[in-house]
């Protein structure tokens, strides 16, 4: 980077922003097509990070381009609140159409985003249940916000800013490869849900919880997917006792597991409330929260909104994408794409000890990186020169996980084989090169 645009970037981007404020990766952007990214000298790179999961219908798709020029041209913002705009309830419209939360009607409100969602998903299951209490899990990631950040697990994404949001309890993720140590998976996930129902016993009483929060697969936890029996028993629990289960669709969302919605690959589950984000809007910024209508009637008169939500040109990408994404069957790709993956990471662990565990649902897929192939040794530091030697080879790519520990893949579901495997290939050949 000597002498180069981009180390010029680095310098004034040291005297400008916060150092707070992290780097995931070491690569800077100009332009970007596809699965590909150009950075400030002209190198191209291939696309595994993805804007954290916001690209997955591709950088710049010419569907929405075109349409955020017109609407550009026509309206940019005039608050929903103040003038009603016909794209906010297009845009609701759709996605009642792929998301139908429950028999009696769905409402939609729109954010600005996944964490915006959060907020508000939380707001509305309290005042629709007019109880406080909210459950969340361990290697959770709910945003940045001050409730949003109390959800979030990762202490280093908080360290300081408190205090934060009471009445929020946490319990365990089932996590076996880490925490199920001399049991079988079976037992330890009998153990875990003991554990959820016991929690009602030792912690909060039902009746006091208003909500429970999960990722079904687990973003900056590293991509641990939940299992069926125990969601299942989460689900029946929920039931039981009035409280409403949200389900944040964040990262999970838009054809990154093979559907359009992780809970749709678990059977006969129906989230009462549930949050979106990154690539609905193919990389502007909106996201929602999906409801029944019943719970999201619930909300007071002036307790949710916003200057921005609903912006036209975002309503206007986010529409566009979504009959992109639709018109090229997304899921079908993601599928496709998580297979290639998921052969590649099961061959990259016979060959490197390094890799302790592969896991995901359709290409949201992570390894996770260990010493000694102990899952109690977390290997960050091999994870991070990972990061940074793929860099140098044209691949961008980030790390994931409590620990900092995985090596998650969120490239372009539209991404040709040939350049996947190529991807693929930079990033066996660094690993093994470092081990």
């Amino acid at each position: 980077m000597e002498n180069s645009n981009a180390k010029s970037l680095f310098e004034k981007r040291k005297k400008l922003v916060p150092n707070a404020l992290g780097i995931f990766n070491p690569s800077t952007a100009v332009r970007a097509s596809g699965a590909k990214i150009w950075d400030a000298d002209g190198r191209e790179f291939i696309d595994f990070a993805g804007g954290i999961g916001v690209m997955n219908a591709g950088h710049c798709p010419k569907p929405v381009v075109k349409a955020i020029q017109e609407q550009a041209a026509r309206l940019i913002h005039s608050c929903f609140n103040v003038s009603l705009t016909e794209n906010y309830l297009l845009l609701a419209e759709k996605l009642v159409s792929i998301f139908p939360h429950g028999e009696k009607g769905t409402k939609v409100l729109l954010t600005n985003s996944g964490a915006e969602a959060v907020e508000n998903a939380i707001k509305i299951a309290r005042m629709a249940t007019g109880r406080q209490g909210i459950l969340c899990f361990t290697g959770a990631f709910h945003g940045r916000t001050m409730m949003a950040m109390t959800l979030t697990a990762k202490v280093k994404n908080k360290t300081g800013c408190g205090p934060f949001a009471p009445e929020v309890y946490r319990l365990e993720y089932p996590y076996f490869y880490r925490y199920g140590g001399g049991m079988t998976e079976k037992n330890y996930l009998a153990l875990q849900i003991r554990r959820l129902k016991d929690f009602f016993q030792y912690q909060a009483a039902p009746e006091h919880m208003a909500a429970v929060i999960v990722e079904l697969v687990q973003g900056e936890g590293g991509f641990t997917v939940m299992p069926p029996e125990y969601l299942k028993a989460l689900r029946q629990i929920c039931d039981e006792n009035g409280i409403l289960l949200i389900l944040d669709e964040v990262q999970s969302g838009w054809g990154r597991t093979g559907k359009w919605a992780a809970y749709q690959h678990f059977e006969g589950i129906t989230p009462d409330l549930s949050t979106w984000a990154k690539s609905m809007g193919a990389g502007m910024p909106i996201g929602a929260v999906i409801g029944r209508a019943e719970i999201m009637d619930a909300a007071h008169p002036g307790t949710i909104g916003g200057t921005y939500p609903g912006n036209p040109v975002c309503c206007a990408a986010a529409l566009a994408n979504i009959q992109y994404m639709q018109d090229i069957d997304i899921c079908k790709k993601g599928e496709a794409v998580g297979k290639i993956i998921r052969r590649r990471f099961e061959k990259m662990q016979k060959k490197c000890p390094a890799i302790g565990n592969v896991r995901g649902l359709g290409a949201m897929l992570a390894f996770e990186l260990v010493k000694n192939g102990d899952p109690h040794q977390p290997d960050s530091d091999l994870a991070n020169r990972l990061v940074q030697n793929c860099e140098k080879k044209g691949l961008i790519i980030i790390s994931a996980g409590t620990f900092g520990n995985c090596i998650r893949v969120l490239s372009p579901l539209i991404i040709d084989k040939k350049t996947l495997e190529r991807g693929l290939d930079i990033l066996e050949e660094t690993l093994l090169a470092l081990v």
